[in-house]
């Protein structure tokens, strides 16, 4: 059962492990830590992680399992739906220690995952592997293990979404950073409506092309075509237009009740210095 799990990962877990990574000490060349997350139906889905500080000689690790316990009890007082569901380490490969660390957390967990990411930008990818352990051996002889591959692919959450675009454009020209300001909401909508009707003159071009025979159809296309027409409501143009400008009053709604509420923060905290000194 345990080959047939398959680990999401969030995007604030990869930071997390990069972040760790840049803060290690100098002489060491790994670093490891927890997964934490929710397993359910055979999908394991890590949404956060920490590091544990660990020490790698030629025939023994140690690591502080105390400190992991207690940042666990400190995440669990926080978000109580996270539980341990494995464990991470940096680099490209599944060293000798692996066994040894993979043991203790199996002991925390039932079937624990161990995630690998190659932050030495090998091949100009940070590859990102998964792997479950498998027990191998004779009956009644010598037992062992054995890390076997898992699929592993990446999740987000809408608000991730729209952190990673943000991300994305500190990316400037030749590769330097540059400096980016979050876009106001009402921003954000037109952009993704500018998107969207991008993306509805591309579907209408090509519809157009295979009528016309400039083009040949996808049966594959066509059935997702069709799946997304009939997904629609049935709503007139009037209909559809009185439920976006519903829908824009609401968010404009929010936005103000958000600067409302940011003002009067601001004055509750300049009061509060005048009345102390």
């Amino acid at each position: 059962m345990a080959l047939n799990l398959v680990v999401k990962i969030h995007p604030v877990v990869l930071f997390q492990i990069v972040d760790a990574y840049e803060r290690r000490n100098a002489d060491s060349h790994r670093v490891i830590g927890t997964l934490l997350g929710t397993s359910d139906k055979g999908v394991v889905e890590v949404t956060n992680c920490f590091c544990v500080p660990h020490k790698e000689h030629a025939d023994q690790v140690e690591a502080e399992l105390n400190y992991a316990m207690d940042v666990y009890e400190l995440n669990r007082r926080v978000n109580s739906s996270e539980n341990i569901v494995g464990w991470w380490a940096t680099g490209n490969e599944v060293t000798n220690h692996s066994s040894v660390i993979h043991e203790y957390y199996a002991r925390e967990c039932r079937e624990p995952v161990h995630v690998t990411l190659d932050t030495s930008l090998a091949g100009s990818r940070m590859g990102l592997r998964g792997y479950v352990c498998v027990p191998l051996g004779v009956p009644r002889g010598k037992q062992g293990c054995m890390f076997t591959p898992i699929d592993v692919s990446l999740t987000c959450y809408e608000p991730e979404v729209v952190g990673l675009q943000l991300c994305q454009k500190t990316m400037g020209p030749n590769g330097r950073p540059r400096q980016v300001q979050p876009a106001l909401d009402l921003a954000q909508v037109a952009d993704a409506a500018a998107q969207l009707s991008g993306l509805l003159d591309q579907v209408l071009q090509y519809v157009e092309e295979v009528l016309s025979g400039r083009a040949s159809g996808h049966a594959a296309a066509g059935r997702a075509l069709l799946e997304l027409a009939q997904s629609l409501p049935s709503l007139g143009a009037h209909s559809f237009a009185d439920a976006f400008a519903s829908s824009v009053k609401d968010l404009l709604m929010v936005v103000t009740l958000a600067q409302l509420i940011k003002t009067q923060l601001q004055l509750n905290e300049k009061l509060t210095l005048l009345t102390s000194q």
